[in-house]
């Protein structure tokens, strides 16, 4: 049996950040322009090497040197500019982007792009960029479902680009419908996904599942737990951002789920076993972060249970054991990966569920220890397998969520 304990400071093969990164934003002329310096600002604290480029009617809305303060680089507008390193400013810029995020979109820039009419800089840079290219429309409603503008993105999609869908609402000019910038936490999304790490697990099939069950007792009652579901997403959003094909069954939570991910709503344990057991077969990894109930009551009433002077008793029956079935109908080269919550001989018990399960590996960690748990967004873990057991310090759930997808990767042959 190996023993490993990682220290704090040791850092696994991947890491939700995107340093080292360059991201180019191309911002034009659009009332949604001033929501830009969040995402560019966002972007700098996730230590990318951000770049700005502006339209000469974009810096009508937002001043160039806001960008500037948030980028620690010049925004470029100019394509003549001589303040500028003795370089083909707009080659150079676009040979180092790794992605580059046009938002907000005209329809004016969107059709200059789509027929190569490159007259500034931002057009004359873009073109010259290899590197994934996402395009957000932002316009008047009648101006985004003009056929002139719906072919144009079409065009753009033709030639890679991907276009984000405008949200719908109120839009700067007093209607309402689509046409409307996504929030910038919607656009950080696409360049995390595009960027943040090596898709170490392109073309791989995982399901997981996440948060608690609820068995209900009568129509105003019911039993839980304290889940939270914050590790699962977490390990939902890792392998989606390392290229994997994500599955997320989850019990009802109250955090948002992750983008690019599909997402199974379920009540009850018996839902949670009908969703998973569905998907199985086909899924590559599995991992059963949920916390799902071992028992449900026999009766649920159709009324609501009054109180009485008396004692009261619940009879319950076992709900269907999931990681079980996963277990016995494993196919050859799948993954299983279960999780143990203990409070009281951590290791053992969690060796006897690797066995009985017939799993290969459980993350076990004991709620008792601090930062470890539910509601919290650290944990500590122990990754046990076979052959080995891997201590983990504390960290947040997000690290532990790649250091659990990094070990998978080390004991299988994908």
């Amino acid at each position: 049996m190996l023993y490993v304990k990682v220290e704090s400071g040791e850092r696994g093969r991947e890491k939700m950040t995107l340093e080292g990164k360059t991201v180019l934003l191309g911002v034009t002329g659009s009332i949604a322009a001033y929501k830009i310096a969040y995402l560019a600002s966002t972007l700098k604290k996730r230590r990318a090497d951000v770049h700005v480029l502006m339209t000469k009617n974009a810096t009508n809305f937002i001043n160039p040197i806001t960008f500037e303060t948030l980028t620690g680089n010049k925004c470029l507008v100019d394509t003549f500019d001589r303040n500028f390193q003795f370089q083909v400013e707009h080659v150079s810029i676009a040979k180092k982007a790794d992605v580059v995020m046009i938002a907000p979109a005209s329809a004016n820039v969107i059709g200059k792009l789509a027929h190569g009419i490159a007259d500034d800089m931002l057009t004359t840079t873009i073109m010259a960029c290899k590197c994934k290219k996402f395009i957000s429309p932002a316009m008047n409603t009648n101006m985004f479902e003009n056929p002139v503008v719906q072919d144009n993105l079409k065009i753009l999609e033709h030639y890679g680009y991907e276009v984000i869908t405008p949200a719908s609402g109120y839009l700067a000019c007093g209607d309402t419908g689509a046409g409307k910038m996504p929030e910038p936490e919607t656009l950080l999304a696409y360049i995390e996904r595009e960027a943040a790490c090596e898709k170490d697990l392109k073309g791989k099939k995982i399901l997981v599942t996440a948060g608690p069950t609820q068995e209900s007792i009568d129509p105003v009652r019911y039993i839980t737990n304290h889940s939270s579901g914050k590790m699962g997403y977490a390990i939902a959003k890792a392998a989606m951002l390392r290229g994997a094909d994500v599955t997320l069954v989850s019990g009802r939570t109250a955090i948002e789920p992750p983008m690019f991910v599909k997402v199974v709503p379920v009540v009850t344990a018996k839902d949670m076993y009908e969703a998973v057991t569905s998907v199985s077969d086909e899924q590559d990894i599995i991992i059963k972060a949920a916390a799902v109930a071992d028992y449900r009551p026999a009766k649920v009433s159709d009324e609501k249970v009054k109180k009485s002077d008396g004692q009261m008793s619940i009879e319950l029956e076992r709900t269907d054991d999931i990681l079980k079935f996963l277990g016995e109908h494993k196919r050859d080269g799948q993954f299983l990966c279960g999780f143990s919550m203990e409070t009281q001989n951590v290791i053992g018990n969690s060796r006897a569920k690797l066995t009985k399960k017939n799993l290969d590996m459980v993350a076990a960690n004991n709620v008792k220890v601090e930062g470890a748990g539910f509601q919290g967004d650290t944990n500590v873990l122990t990754l046990i397998t076979q052959d080995e057991e891997v201590s983990l310090p504390l960290m947040s759930k997000e690290d532990a969520a790649l250091k659990i997808l990094d070990k998978i990767l080390t004991l299988t042959s994908f």
